[in-house]
């Protein structure tokens, strides 16, 4: 085994230098005896060299080398270097690999701390510059704050200043009238202390010429009453003596009391004939038909929306036909358009209308029977047609079989069945009544069409709700007219919500609601009508409209306990 001292490896290299043994150690043999404890302590590193394991390998390498097996030997030998070589050279390359990647994880971790510091960087930036624009904010706010308490301060001061001086003038007018009603005063009573003194120095001279202006009165007074009874007794005498004087006289007086009776005869003739045709009876209430007086007053009526369109055509035909009208009652409960139709009925048709109440001909008497003929009589010179409207008929045109009714209400509902026996070219009759039961039989035989009012449901009080709120409230508001503004909400939502909550009201609830809505806003302060204030008259008038339900149930269960009982 050459290899093992100092050969080298398979390609043939010169041996290397030997390897040096440690020195001998003097009296080395002569020492052998000696125990542990008697030998000197060593004086450097090769002190305990044991150079029999070196003469143990040299005796191994001699007898490999004369082995038939060295050269296996040392092929294997070389084979075991050269893989130990590789196995180093690999474990290089790992190496070098391992510092790459250590470098490449060096260099990911530097740029991550890069991105990191930037990021941090730019973060610390922005709050910097957040921090700085809240300072600057805040600044301008603390400016804004200061100039706002500058400005109320100096607007204090300028209100103080004007209070100070209104309050000065105000003491210098107070003082300046105090100084001239001083003033006033004593001239005036140094004009009395004046006037008393002239008074009592001449108090003498006024009394005589008081008495002289009454003696002298007196004296005409008297004086004239003489002249005057003496020229009346001579013109007397002088009238009693002549006859034809006193046969003129009494010509001349009956001829003035023949003339007085014709002219006031004929004075009511033509006031009947003009009341007639021109006037206005005193039973109609309201009317399109232009008077002398209210030509003015009502130059046209308003158009209003179509409820009954059917009935309209056939009127408007009818009269476009000169054919007889047809009578026509409405009833149902009140506040539901009865006469808001008649009018519309009216107008759409091109006739004139007149609107009567039942409840003014009972009081009337025995003038009910000259006011119901005089009715009839102005309605027949209608040149367009007359519609007479007859709210609350069932008032006056009772039953006369079974009810309690006076002999003039009686004469009366006689009169006007007497002049609606027949269908009429010249006036159509429309009654209207909440009780219709009432009616007399006769005036039930006289009705060719009978329509019913309900109730409006949920569309129809929405439409009314919004029409009677543009009436009232919102066209007020915005004409700028008179002291209303309305504040700022939904008010076609709230229109609908007050129409789901209004079930069971008639037209003219719905219209006194609105009406109401109005009066709470010119009661306010500031003529402001807000929501709040709109949904409070709402309960109002729900509440309202339930206890008027129930007194009519009360009512309708009076006589069914009376009859019961």
């Amino acid at each position: 085994m050459s290899w093992l001292f100092g050969i080298k490896g398979p390609k043939g290299e010169g041996a290397g230098p030997p390897l040096s043994l440690p020195p001998a150690q003097p009296g080395g043999e002569g020492g052998g005896d000696r125990g542990a404890g008697d030998r000197p302590a060593p004086k450097d590193k090769w002190s305990n060299f044991d150079p029999t394991g070196l003469e143990r390998a040299a005796k191994a390498a001699r007898e490999l080398e004369h082995s038939r097996h060295a050269k296996e030997a040392l092929s294997l030998a070389q084979m075991q270097e050269q893989t130990l070589q590789l196995e180093q050279q690999s474990k290089l390359k790992e190496y070098e690999a391992a510092v790459e990647q250590l470098k490449s994880e060096q260099i990911r971790v530097q740029a991550e701390e890069r991105r990191k510091t930037l990021s941090e960087e730019t973060r610390q930036h922005q709050a910097r510059a957040q921090y700085q624009d809240k300072l600057a904010r805040q600044r301008y706010e603390d400016q804004l704050k200061q100039q706002q308490l500058l400005n109320e301060e100096n607007l204090r001061k300028q209100e103080e200043s004007v209070q100070k001086q209104e309050a000065m003038r105000r003491a210098t007018v107070e003082r300046e009238m105090e100084l001239r009603h001083k003033n006033e005063m004593l001239r005036v009573e140094a004009e009395a202390r004046a006037r008393a003194k002239a008074e009592r120095e001449n108090a003498d001279i006024i009394r005589e010429q008081i008495r002289l202006k009454a003696a002298e009165h007196r004296q005409t007074i008297l004086e004239s009453i003489r002249t005057a009874g003496t020229l009346f007794g001579e013109g007397f005498r002088a009238f009693v003596t002549d006859w034809d004087k006193v046969t003129a006289t009494v010509a001349g007086l009956t001829l003035l009391a023949v003339g007085v009776y014709s002219a006031k005869n004929a004075t009511s003739v033509a006031g009947r004939y003009i009341e007639a045709r021109l006037g206005k009876p005193s039973l109609v209430r309201e009317t399109s038909r232009i008077t002398v007086l209210e030509a003015l007053r009502h130059p046209m009526q308003p158009s209003l929306e179509a409820r009954v369109r059917d009935i309209a055509i056939a009127t408007r035909n009818t009269k476009k036909n000169r054919s007889l009208y047809r009578n026509i009652l409405m009833y149902g409960p009140p506040g539901t358009g009865k006469t808001l139709f008649a009018k519309k009925l009216a107008l759409h048709s091109g006739m004139d209308y007149a609107i009567m109440t039942g409840g003014d001909v009972a009081p009337m008497g025995r003038d009910g029977v000259t006011a119901v003929h005089k009715v009839f009589d102005w309605a027949s010179t209608s040149r367009r047609g007359l519609l007479l409207f007859v709210d609350e008929a069932d008032a006056f045109l009772r039953k006369r079989a079974t009810e309690k009714i006076s002999e003039d209400l009686r004469a009366t509902l006689n009169a006007f069945l007497h002049r609606t026996g027949q269908h009429s070219s010249k006036f159509m009759l429309v009654l209207a009544s909440n009780q219709p039961e009432q009616f007399d039989w006769a005036v039930n035989d006289r009705i060719d069409e009978m329509v019913r009012f309900d109730l409006p449901r949920r569309e129809e009080r929405e439409r009314l709700v919004r029409m009677y709120f543009d009436k009232y409230v919102l066209k007020p508001a915005t004409e700028g007219k008179q002291r209303l503004k309305l504040a700022q909400f939904d008010y076609g939502k709230k229109c609908s919500e007050i129409a789901h909550l209004t079930e069971g009201m008639s037209g003219r609830e719905i219209s006194q609601l609105a009406v109401a809505w109005q009066a709470m806003a010119y009661a306010s302060e500031d003529g402001v009508l807000t929501e709040a204030m709109v949904d409070a008259r709402v309960q109002d008038a729900i509440q309202q409209h339930q206890q008027k339900m129930q007194w009519l149930k009360a009512e309708g269960a009076r006589p069914e306990g009376g009859q019961a009982a």
